[in-house]
């Protein structure tokens, strides 16, 4: 029997799987193919409101269903980061449901004062007052983490102000640097390469920007193809020190994955 090679994907969503409220053509058929061939997979996100089911439920109404164990997103990645740092620690958080939960899975409690960290994420419901007192909190020596650092977010109704933009409005009041764990961060890359059991060499990074998905999958060597279908054209690659493996219209046009070694073993 000759080997087939097996590989594994990472996946970005917004400006790969979809665009908003719409599917990008052929992803669900890309997607499917995974699953019937055992691929190794994960949905990829820097976006920390959502849980794992909430994902779920977005992309079934899509059309493309998946379990929760296909997804991993930047919260997760905080979490588990955090819990290596202190287990049982403490936190005051900006954020919303993904993260909140993710923190209490990974044994840390949530609290208004004299917290371990200060856990900054996306979200709809910030205010001064929450700006106020983690201002007050890290000059008090909590420690500054932002789930990831994306300046902005896109919605249906254009750009809204993303992590890295209440961040970065902490970092300026206090002085000190978030940490971030999100993309393009080695230790989601690595956290989501290890959750599938994958090798380097067998790690592919579909993502569609540059300075997220392609930064982190190049970072860690893992094989990276950019789909245009998002944040990314062709004419602004030149302005990157980095390359993607390959440039994609979008995720339709990456070829199809062989069976996996589990699945020609299964058969022979």
């Amino acid at each position: 029997m000759n080997a087939v090679k097996r590989y594994g994907y990472l996946l970005d969503m917004d400006g790969v799987i979809y665009r908003g409220n719409d599917l990008i053509p052929g992803a669900d058929r890309f997607v499917q193919h995974l699953i019937n061939t055992d691929t190794p997979f994960l949905f990829l996100t820097n976006n920390s409101q959502r849980t794992r089911r909430d994902v779920v439920t977005k992309l079934s109404r899509l059309g493309i269903d998946v379990e929760e164990r296909h997804i991993f997103t930047c919260a997760m990645a905080t979490a588990r980061f955090l819990s290596a740092q202190k287990q049982g620690g403490t936190a005051f958080v900006i954020g919303e449901g993904g993260l909140l939960q993710a923190l209490h899975q990974n044994g840390f409690s949530i609290v208004d004062h004299d917290p371990d960290f200060v856990v900054v994420g996306e979200g709809r419901s910030v205010n001064f007052e929450m700006i106020e007192t983690a201002v007050r909190m890290v000059l008090n020596g909590a420690r500054l983490i932002a789930t990831n650092l994306d300046p902005n977010c896109p919605t249906q109704a254009g750009l809204r102000p993303g992590c890295g933009a209440i961040a970065a409005m902490l970092e300026v009041a206090t002085g000190q640097k978030a940490f971030s764990v999100g993309k393009p961060s080695p230790l989601m890359m690595r956290a989501a390469r290890e959750e599938l059991g994958l090798s380097t060499a067998e790690t592919i990074v579909i993502g569609d920007t540059m300075e997220t998905d392609i930064l982190g999958g190049a970072q860690m060597g893992y094989r990276t193809i950019l789909v245009l279908t998002g944040g990314t054209r062709r004419s602004d690659l030149t302005r990157y020190a980095y390359q993607p493996d390959q440039v994609l219209n979008s995720i339709a046009d990456v070829a199809m994955p062989a069976r996996s070694l589990a699945t020609v073993a299964a058969s022979a």
